[in-house]
């Protein structure tokens, strides 16, 4: 009886025991996770180490760890080490500040955009142009999956951070020339067969590729569209751009290139004179902002200000040709 006892008293003490541990359990405060910021998030991920060194080494932490919203396109490891490899840099330390800065900002949108809100088209991002301080343009291309300026990709996309969202992509997005657009852009496709055209006795690639601060960059282009380019073949009665005689069509192509000057479509005024490699046009802005040629022909400017690092794109629907005799 006496054991029977024993045993009662011990079973008893083990249930006020563990009975106890689980109210004081209960008692313990909840530690819930706190919501992190963009900067926080890329820390916290370590194929994003990359990305946060060169954060830290632009002093660009602080920018996206504060206020405001941001879409940011974080590259990955393996996307900042092919930058540095094709770019001959050694290591990160090797990259200039005030580019890595450039760059980095390259891949920064204000506002909070998620992958189901992006369209084909261009953005501004918080990079910007030396001469006029105006914000670089990406073109975001959304036909399959989501493309930025036709060389990096979304992998990852819509990691919410406090302060926006991150976008994780295969390739650092370089700081976008002329060329570079045109190139990333379809809408131009025949604009780049035409600048390529073997028998051209002038490389407009190379010359378009001239980086700021060197002459002639920067450059205003007036980019006529695929469809300009078609309407062009019907009023000159010819099948194709070969049908076009090398002086004719490089005459044609000067007209859309100014040397030396990043014009702003904000810049432009009624009946000013636009001076371009291959003569004057005119602009006028009343009713919507057109080119005028010398042979009266009226072209639209129906996208403007697609900011380059070396200059400024102006879309237009319509091409525009020297003096026609």
């Amino acid at each position: 009886m006496k054991a029977l006892t024993a045993l009662k008293k011990v079973l008893l003490l083990t249930m006020i025991s563990v009975l106890s541990f689980s109210c004081s359990d209960d008692d313990d405060p909840i530690v819930v996770k706190q919501p992190e910021t963009i900067a926080e998030l890329a820390m916290a991920t370590p194929d994003l180490s990359n990305l946060v060194a060169a954060l830290q080494r632009a002093d660009l932490v602080t920018t996206l760890n504060g206020s405001g919203q941001f879409t940011v396109f974080a590259p990955s490891n393996v996307a900042f080490s092919k930058f540095l490899t094709d770019n001959g840099f050694a290591s990160l330390d090797d990259v200039p500040v005030d580019v890595l800065k450039q760059v980095l900002l390259n891949h920064v949108i204000s506002g909070e955009v998620k992958s189901g809100d992006l369209t084909t088209g261009y953005g501004e991002t918080l990079a910007t142009e030396a001469s006029s301080d105006n914000n670089l343009s990406i073109y975001i291309n959304t036909n399959a999956g989501v493309k930025l300026n036709g060389v990096s990709d979304v992998v990852t996309a819509d990691i919410d951070a406090t302060n926006g969202v991150i976008h994780i992509v295969d390739n650092v997005i370089g700081l976008p020339n002329i060329v570079d657009f045109a190139l990333a852009d379809d809408t131009f496709s025949i604009l780049v067969s035409a600048l390529t055209r073997s028998d051209l006795t002038f490389d407009y690639v190379t010359t378009l590729s001239t980086s700021n601060g060197t002459a002639p960059a920067p450059f205003t282009v007036f980019a006529p569209t695929n469809d300009a380019f078609v309407s062009l073949l019907s009023e000159l009665g010819v099948s194709s751009l070969d049908d076009i005689d090398e002086p004719t069509l490089k005459a044609t192509l000067d007209l859309h290139a100014v040397a030396g000057a990043n014009v702003l479509a904000s810049t432009l005024t009624d009946n000013m004179t636009v001076t371009t490699l291959g003569g004057d046009i005119t602009a006028n802005v009343t009713g919507g902002a057109t080119l005028t040629d010398s042979n009266g022909r009226v072209s639209n400017i129906v996208v403007t200000d697609v900011q380059a690092v070396n200059g400024v794109i102006h879309v237009i629907d319509k091409v525009v040709l020297p003096k026609l005799n």
